[in-house]
């Protein structure tokens, strides 16, 4: 039986869906079978990141609705094996779908993968609720700035109020230049005020803007920084014990 993930956050910009495409093939890099799965309903963005936006027949809320099965919403990368797309729907609202469908597709889904890795809609509204109702763990996402940290810990709340006990915190966008200077709060206070398990610290880089919109995870390029950060976050997520950087200033 597979694992559930769910990427959430306190509002939107921080790079959830940057998180969920590079983990997602970060953990194929390291052998895994893994879906990741879409579940923003009617403002989709997974496939654009990972180059699958054209290849999209039927979605999530085609196979809740039983107009198709799930290997039919199921998009394989063929540049990752082991690495598949279910995408969410373009044209339908966020109250379409149900807690307990996620669930039981989670389910179904933990059969036969690895990872479900659940790219959620930000914040705390019915589409995050949806989202982390099928989720086993979840992977919370901020960047170093106060309002999103703040943000980040209302979630937090809410997720542990769901009886959900395994939470790990992703720092995205971190500015090491900014910490060293005081301007933005370190990695250290925001781990202090979080009060949960860190697994990865992901520096600010045009790269990975250019990357997204490109269609191609960074994760995949073996001579980039970003290789490793995902990929020592990927191992940190199936249980390996791997140092993070310095803590100070996330280098």
């Amino acid at each position: 039986m597979g694992e559930a993930l769910a990427i959430v956050s306190g509002k939107g910009g921080v790079g959830k869906t940057t998180i969920a495409a590079n983990l997602g093939t970060a953990l194929a890099l390291l052998g895994k079978k893994v879906v990741v799965l879409d579940t923003d309903v009617g403002l989709r963005n997974l496939d654009v990141a990972l180059g699958m936006e054209n290849k999209i027949v039927y979605d999530m809320v085609d196979v809740l609705e039983g107009v198709c099965r799930i290997r039919q919403a199921l998009i394989k990368d063929k540049r990752f094996e082991g690495l598949y797309l279910m995408s969410s729907s373009q044209m339908r609202d966020k109250n379409t779908i149900s807690p307990t469908q996620m669930k039981v597709l989670c389910g179904k889904l933990k059969e036969k993968y690895d990872y479900v890795i659940i790219d959620a809609p930000p914040g705390i509204e019915i589409g995050y609720q949806n989202a982390i109702a099928g989720a086993d763990a979840v992977l919370l996402v901020t960047t170093p700035e106060i309002a999103t940290i703040r943000d980040a810990d209302k979630v937090l709340k809410d997720v542990q109020s769901k009886g959900i006990s395994r939470t790990m915190l992703i720092i995205n966008k971190n500015r090491s230049d900014l910490i060293i200077k005081g301007i933005l709060p370190g990695i250290d206070q925001i781990i202090h005020t979080l009060k949960t398990d860190i697994i990865g610290i992901v520096p600010n880089d045009d790269n990975v803007f250019i990357s997204m919109n490109c269609g191609v995870p960074i994760a995949s390029k073996i001579d980039s920084t970003f290789n490793k950060v995902f990929s020592e976050m990927a191992s940190r997520i199936a249980g390996e014990q791997i140092p993070l950087f310095n803590k100070a200033t996330g280098e």
